[in-house]
């Protein structure tokens, strides 16, 4: 999953917000970037701050439900990239540290 964040403090509580509730086995909080889209009728410039969510399929609705409620902005950008393949044993790891 993918999703932008405003700064680096809002980005660091959702992803430490989602490991520690098992709803991602690990979260990269990358380095900030430029971010150039249309919003509300004008073209917008903003310095955001991505995040790549490592999850499984099962725990995307509540992934998604966590980031609606923790997420500064309006309309947060929640992407879903499905995996269709990786290193057996990393997937594994995956699987179980998102179990409940």
């Amino acid at each position: 999953m993918l999703t932008n964040l405003p700064d680096r403090e809002s980005a660091e509580k959702i992803a430490e917000h989602l490991v520690t509730h098992k709803l991602a086995a690990c979260v990269n909080v990358l380095a900030p970037c430029t971010s150039i889209y249309h919003w509300q009728g004008k073209i917008e410039h903003a310095q955001e701050i991505p995040l790549i969510i490592k999850t499984t399929t099962r725990n995307y609705p509540a992934v998604e439900q966590a980031i609606q409620a923790l997420h500064p902005y309006e309309l947060p950008e929640i992407i879903h990239v499905p995996v269709t393949g990786g290193l057996p044993a990393y997937l594994t790891w995956l699987h179980q540290e998102t179990k409940a």
